[in-house]
């Protein structure tokens, strides 16, 4: 069983930056893809950024150029630094984990196995 525990969330103006960190329990923490959802009040959870096992990135559109995703195995913990933050970014963001690569859509809530309790991001403008 893996634990994940998001911290960095909070709030800040339009054009600011947060950087969010989410850290395991596992010592195989290296094995595991990784990826960022979040999820809006009345909307579904949605993929933002994905890193695999061999460090390989991917970003959904909305957040390409200004989100960077990052893993840093000897501490176990993933992050996601997020710069140019508009309003629409505004939701709970959470970290997952899958062993090896996702046998579903990297986007798909469906595809992770471990998940973290959430941190709220809000962006006023």
């Amino acid at each position: 069983q893996v634990q994940l525990v998001e911290s960095g969330g909070g709030s800040v103006q339009a054009g600011g930056s947060l950087r969010l960190s989410c850290a395991a329990s596992t010592l195989q923490f290296g094995s595991y893809s990784l990826a960022w959802f979040r999820q809006a009040p009345g909307k579904e959870r949605e993929g933002v950024a994905f890193i695999d096992w061999n460090r390989a990135t991917t970003y959904v559109d909305s957040v390409r150029g200004r989100f960077t995703i990052s893993r840093d195995n000897a501490e176990s913990t993933l992050s996601l630094q997020m710069n140019s933050l508009k309003s629409e970014d505004t939701a709970k963001y959470y970290c997952a984990a899958v062993w090896g690569y996702p046998q579903k859509s990297r986007w798909s809530p469906d595809a992770y196995n471990y998940w973290g309790q959430g941190t709220q991001v809000t962006v006023s403008s």
